[in-house]
């Protein structure tokens, strides 16, 4: 088997979301909540928050590319967020919360604007994905007290609300790609 690992940063609104999403992924070795796509260099949560740093909140995910492809983190990731709205997911709005891939090499970057046009082509969304496609220039790792987030909290209202539903999704919607799955 082989253990090389690659690394996909995508966002899609709040990083809380994204990450409990990937965590439950088989291939996945680590999601990281963070910030990349902005100017300001070790921003804060604050800093991202005011919409001032140019940053999204997203996440890095390191997978192994034998156990989960990068077109299945894609597919993950579209259908979990809404990729038709501009700097937007569901009530958190701003240019942090806005769809982005951040690839690492050039096949991520094809991989990603196929995926994006064969969305465009079907009617799946019935608009055009908005979704930025850009290279991952830097990424900085979110404070501790974002990590793991839903697992530590998941019985607050914001992540019954918003995340539980996500989960259910992708436990139907991805059944053979889940943790729990995997033999």
């Amino acid at each position: 088997m082989n253990d090389k690992t690659e690394i996909a940063v995508f966002g899609g609104g709040c990083f809380w979301c994204t990450e409990a999403v990937f965590d439950e992924l088989r291939g996945v070795v680590s999601v990281m909540p963070g910030y990349a796509g902005g100017a300001v260099k070790n921003p804060s949560y604050e800093q991202v928050c005011s919409g001032e740093s140019g940053h999204a909140e997203v996440i890095r995910i390191e997978f192994n590319p034998s156990q989960i492809t990068y077109r299945d983190l894609l597919a993950a990731f579209f259908a979990t967020h809404d990729p038709t709205t501009l700097n937007r997911q569901g009530a958190d709005v701003g240019t942090q919360y806005r769809s982005i891939v951040l690839y690492a090499n050039e096949e991520q970057k094809r991989e990603a604007e196929t995926f994006i046009e064969e969305l465009n082509g079907s009617s799946t969304y019935g608009q055009p994905v908005v979704t930025e496609v850009k290279p991952l220039e830097e990424f900085y790792e979110a404070e501790e007290y974002h990590r793991k987030y839903y697992a530590a909290n998941s019985y607050q209202p914001y992540c019954q609300i918003v995340i539980s539903p996500k989960l259910h999704k992708i436990q139907k919607q991805f059944t053979d790609l889940l943790k729990s799955h995997h033999k």
